[in-house]
């Protein structure tokens, strides 16, 4: 054999292959690459997980394609870039943003595809009040509300979600969840100034919301 023959190297598509593979491998087991490598191949691989039950969920649930419907009707018309997967620096899985008129879905925080879809309508019922009953979400009463009835039609109060949590009730627990939780996102809204603001503002509407089930024919 002459001295210039050498046993040729990997194309450029094995390179890139294997290069997929490796990064694939570090973020199931952590290990490989540098501390800021694997901290983006994870966000890559949340990122890409979350467009994608975000797409099978726009296409295939239910609720989720019964409210894109309803939005429809009242001129808001959502789309899959309406919905955002994107990293975020707080402990819930999402948000509605009235300004953008934006969904935020917290990639990495769901537990599982169902989670998502809860989540998913949670923040399409707060869509669907801002755009047909113009909420005023500095008015704790308004937010209040949308509260109330994003946390009772969307499923994030099954008893099953609550087990998780560790709230266990027989006796109206979809209700003391449904309140609870209103409460807390209340609280969390800058016009609030404290607890018993936040718990007076839920109480006060609490009836007529609970109670309104628009797009729904009952709790989902």
């Amino acid at each position: 054999m002459s001295a210039d023959s050498s046993t040729p190297g990997p194309s450029d598509a094995d390179k890139t292959t294997f290069e997929k593979w490796r990064r694939k491998f570090t973020v199931i087991t952590g290990l490989g690459g540098t501390q800021e490598e694997r901290a983006a191949d994870m966000e890559a691989y949340h990122h890409q997980k979350c467009e994608k039950w975000k797409r099978d969920l726009m296409t295939y649930s239910p609720a989720v394609v019964f409210m894109m419907k309803h939005l429809k009707l009242t001129g808001a018309d959502v789309h899959s870039d309406d919905i955002v997967c994107a990293p975020c620096d707080f402990t819930r899985s999402g948000g509605f943003s009235p300004e953008a008129g934006l969904v935020l879905l917290c990639q990495g925080k769901f537990m599982s595809k169902g989670h998502m879809e809860d989540t998913i309508v949670h923040e399409l019922v707060h869509m669907y009040d801002h755009a047909k009953f113009k909420v005023d979400w500095n008015n704790l009463r308004h937010h209040a509300c949308s509260e109330i009835r994003a946390n009772s039609l969307s499923g994030d109060c099954k008893w099953s979600r609550e087990l998780r949590r560790g709230f266990v009730a027989f006796s109206k627990q979809h209700q003391e969840c449904v309140r609870r939780r209103a409460v807390l996102s209340v609280r969390a809204n800058p016009a609030c100034p404290d607890q018993a603001a936040a718990e007076k503002a839920v109480n006060e509407v609490w009836e007529s919301c609970f109670n309104d089930t628009r797009p729904f024919d009952e709790i989902y």
